[in-house]
This record gives structure tokens, C-alpha cells and sequence, in this order.
């Protein structure tokens, strides 16, 4: 069986990212079903979430899951003191979708400094009567 880039899977073990993000997903996706009303939507809106999170998990994502747990919890609390109990799934629920944004953007700007660092390492010393830069 061939393995993707960057893929965690240990022997067909469940790991840790994993089991986080249809945790994660799970519950995000249960919270949507609960505003559709009904218990199946409740229930297929959970599985749906899950099975994201579960592959999200398996290419790794750790750091994006943490990101969209901290931005529910800061979203969550700040509409809890802004706007009182009822807004507080509302501001988790943005909360979460700009830390996930975040997350995401702050490893892209992580990735492309580590990169453009070893571009530097790597790069040849110039030659006589060339611009250092």
C-alpha cells in the first residue's frame, strides 16, 4: 500500500490527530444539526463531521484542530461578555471558523519562512561583482 506525503498513519494504527479531529469535527457537526431541528439532521450532521475530522487527522492536522478549539473558546467567551448567554454557540461557532482560517494561514506563513531560511542556507555565495542580495 503506498503512503501519501506527510501521512501519520503507523501500521494501520489510530492516532492521536486522528482521534482529535473527529472529536473536533464531530462536534462541530453536531452543533450545525442541532440548529437544523431535527435528530437526524443531528445525527448525519455528527457522522458527516467525524469522517472529516478522522481524514483531516490522517494527513495531520494537529495544529489545525488546537487553532479551532482556541477560537471557539475565545469566540464562545467574548459573546458570552458582549451579548450574554444566548450568543455564546453563535461566537464559538465564529469563533472556531477564524481560529480554523487562522490556523491554517499562520502554517502557510510558517511553512514559507522555513522554506525562504533554507533557500538562503542552500543558495551559492556570489561571485565577483555580483549583488549580495
Amino acid at each position: 500500500m503506498r503512503r501519501m506525503a506527510g501521512c501519520r498513519v503507523e501500521d494501520g494504527r489510530i492516532t492521536v490527530d486522528m482521534v482529535l479531529g473527529a472529536t473536533v469535527f464531530g462536534v462541530v457537526g453536531a452543533a450545525i444539526g442541532y440548529y437544523w431541528g431535527t435528530t437526524a439532521s443531528l445525527v448525519i450532521a455528527g457522522a458527516v463531521g467525524v469522517a472529516f475530522g478522522y481524514l483531516i487527522g490522517l494527513l495531520g492536522g494537529r495544529r489545525f484542530f488546537v487553532s479551532i478549539v482556541c477560537g471557539a473558546l475565545l469566540g464562545g467567551g467574548l459573546a458570552w461578555l458582549i451579548a450574554g448567554t444566548d450568543a455564546v454557540t453563535l461566537g464559538a461557532a465564529s469563533g472556531g471558523a477564524m481560529g480554523g482560517f487562522f490556523g491554517v494561514q499562520l502554517g502557510m506563513l510558517m511553512e514559507l519562512r522555513k522554506s525562504s531560511g533554507q533557500s538562503r542556507v542552500d543558495a551559492p555565495p556570489p561571485s565577483e561583482g555580483e549583488s549580495p542580495r
